[in-house]
């Protein structure tokens, strides 16, 4: 009878806690708003490429505050905010502004585990924009600057009792600061949407040894068969090994063994070359050694593949694939959600336009000024698809020049500026170096925030050697970097040539559809050209591609389409900002677009 009451009322708490949340505002929202449970916010292991069996979700209700900036802890909340969506996001709960002048504090309280007594415990943040501030039970333990990529603390030594309190300040200036943030402005409008404060990714913990992997870095040689792991440990001692087992589905094709601190060499007989025709993955498991004891062990993957370039037959630099020239096609993708913005409902949600981007028979996304969680990415090595991965741009843009080349003055950041990119393009080349869906690196986008392009072209490409990098997407062209990238508008256009390097379409398109019923505005939608129906959008983009297929044979070697889904005020996407229509008959698409990747080959007239 006790534990029948027992579960009665962690019933009743569940359903409190479920009746204190509801999605706020009257935005248009996506079918998996519905699905949210604050209960079980995005339930799936955050980590992919490095997972361990045992962690703990924090997503959930948390306490919140909006208060000036500068001032101590606030003594009383002003309610509850579903973690991780953005403070200023629907499924928040809240949907408020905050603005450089105010600060965002969260506090909330967890268990630990039974059976993690004597390990240490590790408190992650999948992403927080911008400034962060972290307190574990009244003591500060660390804080963090950056929107886009992880970060964690060894929370061990202040762990006090059985449950602890967690206290998170953070600032955002958006639009206001020199901070990489993308598309968020203070006051959206066009192509600029809603700013994004706060955590936006999943909060978690997880027990591991004194001594832990903290990463694992891979690189393959195709052309030797041989893959190169490299994993980071914390608190090694001399002597501590590391072993990695290597798997073709559930079978065990190759196995070694290296010191910590150096990499780990293996060849591989005939390896299954990754490409989005056939994803292939190879399973690994990683294992730390210390006195002959396994102290931790993590699970993980990598792909064969080699991406590069190389002269036709007719001149023309073009990209490779596994040594073979390959025609990279796809859409500009803002990773943007009309109820969660920056962050997709449901992991569904996140995987579902990666889906409908390969059902349109694309073989490749530009994310464009975002970086998105490590599931996404996970998901493209999957299924198959190819990432541009640009640098969210920051600053301000004085002069674009795109139909010629350069020949102004670069934008003078200030030092603080400067080491702002530096230090977060750094983090995100490291943080997402082992995906091997990701093929270029795109520093800056239509001269926005574009400073010093030769120098930080080049250390783009001396930090990752074995990615193309493209210097700058749709303009203030230096003849630097691995590509020439143009931009044009609505329709294709190759207006620059660049003998010594890729030349690319980076952007085009824009054709808008606005869908009443599926609207973020009632008014001023926004498109390069607008029709009034999808027959008329359709045969729209069937022209353009047409263009685009002869385009190819004369010197594109990639193309990107405007765009994956309508956002906020744009009107342009293949899907409608609430993902419910697509805007295009998909299977002519599907049909025109496989044309123009053949067309590179001259596999079609």
């Amino acid at each position: 009878m006790k534990k029948n009451a027992t579960v009665l009322l962690f019933l009743c708490l569940g359903l409190s806690l479920s009746a204190q949340w509801k999605p706020a505002g009257e935005k248009i929202k996506t079918e998996w708003a519905n699905k949210v449970n604050p209960k079980q916010v995005l339930p799936e292991y955050p980590r992919p490429i490095m997972e361990r069996k045992e962690w703990k979700n924090l997503n959930g209700l948390w306490n919140y505050a909006i208060q000036e900036a500068g001032k101590p802890a606030p003594a009383k909340y002003d309610g509850q905010i579903l973690v991780p969506f953005a403070v200023e996001s629907s499924l928040s709960g809240v949907m408020k502004e905050v603005g450089a002048k105010n600060e965002l504090w969260y506090n909330t309280t967890f268990t630990l585990e039974s059976n993690w007594k004597g390990q240490n415990i590790l408190l992650h943040f999948g992403a927080v924009d911008w400034e962060t501030e972290v307190w574990l039970n009244g003591i500060k333990i660390g804080s963090h600057t950056g929107g886009y990529t992880p970060f964690s603390f060894d929370i061990t030594p202040f762990i006090t009792g059985k449950t602890q309190q967690l206290t998170v300040k953070v600032w955002d200036p958006s639009n206001d600061g020199p901070q990489p943030r993308g598309k968020q402005v203070k006051n959206p409008e066009g192509i600029w949407y809603t700013p994004v404060t706060g955590i936006w990714q999943t909060v978690w913990i997880e027990p591991v040894n004194k001594k832990n992997i903290t990463t694992i870095k891979t690189t393959p040689n195709i052309d030797q068969n041989k893959i190169t792991i490299k994993p980071e440990i914390a608190g090694a001692n001399y002597g501590d090994v590391f072993e990695v087992s290597i798997y073709d589905d559930s079978k065990t094709i190759a196995t070694g063994k290296a010191s910590v601190g150096e990499k780990l060499e293996i060849i591989l007989n005939n390896p299954k070359l990754w490409s989005p025709e056939s994803p292939f993955l190879y399973k690994t498991n990683v294992k730390l050694i210390s006195n002959g004891k396994i102290i931790d062990q993590v699970k993980s993957y990598f792909a064969m593949r080699k991406i590069s370039s190389k002269r036709d037959a007719n001149g023309v630099v073009r990209m490779q694939l596994n040594n073979k020239d390959y025609f990279q096609f796809g859409p500009l993708d803002q990773g943007w959600w009309p109820d969660g913005l920056y962050t997709a409902p449901t992991d569904e949600a996140l995987k579902y336009d990666i889906v409908k981007t390969k059902e349109l028979g694309f073989n490749m996304i530009r994310k464009h000024v975002k970086v998105e969680p490590e599931r996404w990415y996970t998901h493209c090595d999957e299924m198959g698809i190819l990432v541009w991965q640009d640098m969210p741009s920051g600053d301000d843009q004085p002069l674009w020049q795109n139909k010629k080349y350069f020949e102004g003055t670069e934008l003078q950041r200030t030092p603080k500026s400067e080491a702002i990119y530096r230090k977060e393009w750094k983090e995100i080349m490291d943080h997402l170096y082992s995906y091997p869906s990701i093929v270029v690196w795109v520093p800056f986008n239509e001269a926005w925030g574009q400073f010093k392009t030769v120098e930080i072209t080049e250390w783009t490409k001396n930090h990752d050697p074995s990615r193309l990098v493209n210097s700058s997407s749709g303009g203030n062209h230096f003849q630097t970097g691995d590509i020439l990238d143009l931009h044009n508008y609505p329709g294709p256009e190759l207006y620059l040539y660049d003998a010594r390097r890729i030349t690319v379409l980076g952007e085009y398109g824009g054709i808008g559809l606005p869908l009443e019923g599926h609207l973020w505005k009632a008014n001023d939608n926004w498109g390069y050209i607008k029709f009034k129906n999808a027959t008329e959008v359709t045969n729209e983009y069937i022209k353009y591609a047409n263009e685009l297929k002869k385009l190819v044979k004369t010197g594109f070697s990639a193309a990107v389409y405007t765009q994956t889904t309508d956002v906020e005020g744009e009107v342009n996407g293949f899907m409608t900002y609430d993902r419910k229509v697509d805007k295009m008959d998909f299977e002519k698409i599907s049909a025109i677009n496989k044309e123009v990747i053949d067309a590179l080959n001259h596999k079609s007239n």
